[in-house]
């Protein structure tokens, strides 16, 4: 059985590596598409919305609403990407442990935010 010291020793070892993981993720961005590409979300690799980009060919004063519908999708797009992203290098650090045994299952705070996966609050699109 190892000691003490060296389970503290690869303890600390795994904070520091989740600390740079979790700050490659902040740096990291991803892109969300909807609609064939006309909606674009660009979110950080923590699930942060930084942009939307909208086709001037979708924009219909007489139909806002599947403009906005569009939107939600390419954002949600994007937080499933940064998700999966948070994911595979939050859990190349962990050796696939779960967190979640820990309270730490929603570490990158993604899928808890109303309208994005796992919210599902948004009438008429999937997931809702």
């Amino acid at each position: 059985m190892p000691d003490l010291s060296t389970i503290m020793l690869k303890a600390q070892q795994m904070q520091a590596d989740m600390e740079r993981a979790q700050q490659a993720l902040a740096d990291a961005e991803v892109t969300g598409t909807a609609g064939g590409g006309v909606v674009t979300a660009v979110v950080d690799g923590t699930g942060e919305l930084q942009r939307v980009t909208i086709d001037p060919s979708v924009v219909d004063p007489d139909d806002v609403d599947t403009l906005g519908d569009l939107v939600v999708a390419a954002v949600r797009d994007a937080a499933r990407a940064a998700k999966e992203l948070a994911a595979e290098q939050l859990g190349a650090v962990t050796g696939g442990l779960s967190l979640d045994a820990f309270g730490l299952g929603g570490l990158s705070g993604i899928g808890d935010v109303p309208g994005l996966p796992g919210g599902g609050d948004v009438p008429g699109l999937p997931g809702a």
